[in-house]
């Protein structure tokens, strides 16, 4: 993995200006009141500081590595259950070890970047998803091509820099989405161009799934 972002790139004090030393109950307080929540199974997954659509700042870089850490907290929750409840063999066992050890370095290498300003790691059920191969390679290929086209949609409004940073996660996040549709038997790469999806469709999908219960 690339050279850590650090506070510093952030720029340490104008990032945590919104969501500085604060308990993840007070920031996503401080988040609803300004109108950037959605509910999903009790907690708020919209729950983190609004991005705003101006120029890049160290600030809207914070809020979205938020947002990003948020999704690797949802995938490497998933992959560590779907391994340890032991329903997955062969190909898909592999796919899901490699993959559950890749985010759980995502995770990481977000909260080392946000140090104090990272969200906590909300609570998960994944309505037995983890618990049958072929719900779990559906429900993996969904997340793995909705994470992509979450970094996708955020990263241009990321400054070059943190972009940079950014970019070192979402070329292994396109591979785990190539390497389970492989699996599964869809194209692994269905498209020239990848889609990219927005904050508020991202949210929504999450929401859709109720996997966030709190």
């Amino acid at each position: 993995m690339s050279e850590p972002i650090t506070l510093e790139l952030l720029d340490q004090e104008e990032a945590l200006a919104e969501t500085s030393r604060g308990t993840r109950a007070d920031l996503f307080r401080r988040a609803a009141v300004g109108g950037g929540a959605l509910a999903a199974g009790g907690v708020l997954v919209g729950g983190l500081p609004a991005l705003a659509l101006g120029k890049p700042s160290a600030r809207q870089d914070a809020a979205i590595l938020n947002f990003a850490l948020l999704l690797e907290y949802l995938e490497s929750e998933f992959y560590v259950q779907a391994v340890a409840g032991g329903a997955l063999s062969g190909e898909l066992l592999a796919f899901a070890t490699t993959v559950r050890d890749h985010e759980l370095a995502h995770v990481e290498f977000l909260r080392t970047a946000l140090g104090d300003a990272a969200i906590a790691k909300p609570a998960f059920d994944f309505k037995g998803t983890t618990a049958e191969a072929g719900a779990f390679a559906a429900t993996a290929m969904a997340l793995e091509d909705t994470g992509v086209a979450a970094y996708n949609g955020q990263g241009p409004r990321l400054r070059r820099k943190t972009l940079a940073a950014a970019a070192s996660i979402v070329s292994v996040e396109a591979r785990h989405a190539a390497w389970i549709r492989h699996i599964v038997g869809k194209r692994p790469a269905p498209n020239a161009l990848d889609p990219a999806k927005s904050r508020k469709q991202v949210t929504a999908i999450v929401t859709k799934t109720g996997f966030i219960t709190g």
